[in-house]
């Protein structure tokens, strides 16, 4: 009987784990749940004998793919997938997977909540700014960002897009002014909500030149990746610039440097973005499914590596 391992330090919520190993059961194959575990040798251990690995935001790094002999795939519940190494799994032939757009709705309404939370002082009973007939920029129109216009809009703000590989017909079809350029978007818009991913091209690239570039007010909300942030040129903002907010649910490493910034900067401890019942369901049974589907019809749909 093939083995599925659920191998979560963050679990998914109980419905969540439940569904899927539902899902694993009905399909005949043997679940394996490991949730919560203190160190490296744990995961190895569990992976030993597996078939297929289900991850959330858990690294797959050469050592695990070195300790899992049996395994064929490995899918991240969720969007990103840079805690996998794609070369070593290549390598070994294993098919590594994402599920694009089952966390995207959690990930929308995070942005609007750290919004209205910066945007009311964080509650502390002073007056705060409104969100209507203000410009946000959408860097990257994804599934995430698709969302997030949509709920732009019945906010009543303005929206703006960037996406060098999204087609400007789809951007305006949804009502969205499309930009050529991040640095056209970033100097209109009063806020920039970032979903671009961490790579050779774009870590390090929300640099201060690009920060500063944007009108009275700005504020940045960050629910894609920490690594794309030029940590140096956030700092220089928040010295330079007593209006410049930002907003996160990735801990930056200079969080220490910006704690000081209370009410202009706001981080959840934890990545938050998926963290809702209805996402942990979506993508934790999308993962089963694309991995019962790969190892018995051997689709590849949603393959990220080669």
């Amino acid at each position: 009987m093939k083995k599925i391992l659920i191998a979560t330090d963050k679990p998914f919520s109980k419905p969540a784990v439940q569904a899927i190993q539902d899902v694993i059961k009905e399909a005949g194959y043997e679940s394996v749940l490991l949730e919560k575990y203190s160190s490296a040798s744990e995961f190895h251990k569990a992976a030993a004998d597996v078939d297929a690995i289900i991850i959330r935001s858990d690294v797959v790094d050469k050592e695990v793919i070195k300790a899992a002999k049996n395994l064929k795939i490995v899918v991240r519940a969720g969007a990103g997938y840079d805690n996998v190494d794609l070369a070593a799994a290549s390598e070994r032939g294993i098919v590594v997977m994402n599920t694009p757009g089952q966390n995207s709705n959690a990930v929308a309404e995070l942005v609007f909540g750290m919004l209205v939370y910066l945007n009311r002082g964080g509650f502390d009973g002073s007056s705060g700014t409104e969100l209507r007939n203000k410009k946000i920029g959408i860097h990257a129109y994804g599934y995430v960002g698709r969302i997030v216009a949509l709920i732009a809009k019945g906010f009543g703000m303005k929206v703006y897009a960037h996406d060098p590989f999204v087609d400007r017909v789809i951007i305006e079809n949804d009502g969205v002014k499309w930009e050529e350029s991040a640095a056209e978007m970033y100097s209109k818009c009063q806020y920039v909500s970032l979903h671009i991913p961490a790579n050779k091209q774009t870590k390090e690239t929300i640099n201060f030149e690009l920060l500063n570039s944007m009108p009275e007010g700005a504020t940045l909300v960050n629910t894609a990746r920490k690594e794309v942030i030029h940590e140096p040129s956030l700092i220089k903002m928040f010295e330079q610039r007593d209006d410049f907010r930002y907003a996160t649910d990735i801990e930056p490493d200079c969080k220490e440097q910006l704690a000081k910034y209370k009410g202009r900067y706001f981080a959840t401890p934890k990545k938050m973005g998926a963290q809702t019942a209805e996402a942990n369901l979506n993508a934790g049974v999308a993962a089963a499914r694309q991995i019962i589907n790969f190892l018995d019809k051997g689709d590849t749909t949603f393959q990220v590596n080669k």
